[in-house]
């Protein structure tokens, strides 16, 4: 007898839930894109490289969107990035067609990317792409800042412990397909 998945299971159970349609409160929404914009900003002024050709993209909007959530990001004269006013038309549309949370966070578990639907100018969209793929957060360099260098290490290796055995995980259940049952 075939089992599913226990991933398949959850989803399935989430997606039966009769939930409404909540939104989150505007003031709540405002105030999150505003930290991802200061968090964007803080991993790429750290890369030389990534501000550069950002800079060349002033002025250039980006419109990011997955189900319900979506933000337009515009590039500044300094290589960073800003919320773009409401009435900016973009330039570029980011849409990532994956509905399943948990799909998507499987794939990015994986290391892979997740299928979006790209509409707009091609250059913005190579580097937009390049960004992706080259500017990393290190997250152990700005918790080393607050607790250590010797204790942001020690994290940082146990993070990396457990992704390596979640990925194993993910990439064994993957390839074994459903798991049997033994009669």
């Amino acid at each position: 007898m075939a089992t599913q998945s226990p991933f398949s299971l959850l989803e399935g159970f989430l997606q039966s839930l009769p939930l409404p349609n909540i939104q989150p409160p505007a003031w709540a929404v405002d105030e999150t894109q505003r930290r991802i914009v200061l968090l964007l900003n803080h991993i790429l002024i750290q890369e030389k490289e990534a501000t550069s050709r950002l800079a060349r993209q002033k002025g250039r909007v980006v419109h990011m969107q997955w189900r319900l959530f979506a933000m337009t990001l515009i590039a500044t004269p300094a290589g960073l990035l800003d919320r773009a006013p409401a009435e900016a038309k973009p330039d570029l549309t980011l849409a990532v067609t994956e509905e399943s949370p948990l799909a998507l966070a499987q794939a990015m578990l994986r290391g892979d990317k997740p299928a979006v639907r790209i509409e707009g100018d091609v250059q913005l969209a190579a580097e937009v792409n390049w960004l992706v793929d080259h500017v990393r957060w290190d997250l152990e360099e700005d918790l080393s800042r607050v607790i250590g260098d010797a204790p942001a290490h020690a994290l940082g290796q146990g993070a990396r412990s457990m992704a390596s055995a979640l990925r194993q995980f993910l990439g064994a259940s993957a390839a074994n397909g459903p798991a049997k049952a033994q009669t």
